[in-house]
């Protein structure tokens, strides 16, 4: 079983954006207008944006000794404030 292409480019670029955005609003929304369900709702529909964000806030991947290597080269290569002033 091969896995399936994105229907469009668009949807491989927004279609997580945009599936957090409805979630985001309909939790708003539910928040404000609803009682008893609309209370859970509204927890579940801010609450798992916020977690997501935290989660891949956390996961941030170690950078490869060769990038920080570049880094380096490249803070050293910058011209320092005494060239910069004169």
């Amino acid at each position: 079983m091969t896995p399936s292409k994105p229907s469009s480019p668009f949807m491989a670029l927004w279609g997580w954006p945009i599936a957090m955005g409805v979630l985001t609003t309909t939790g708003l929304i539910t928040a404000l207008v609803s009682d008893t369900w609309g209370d859970w709702w509204s927890w579940v529909g801010l609450g798992v944006p916020v977690a997501v964000m935290c989660w891949f806030s956390w996961r941030r991947p170690a950078r490869a000794p060769h990038a920080q290597a570049q880094m380096q080269d490249i803070a050293s290569d910058a011209p320092s404030n005494d060239a910069l002033n004169s």
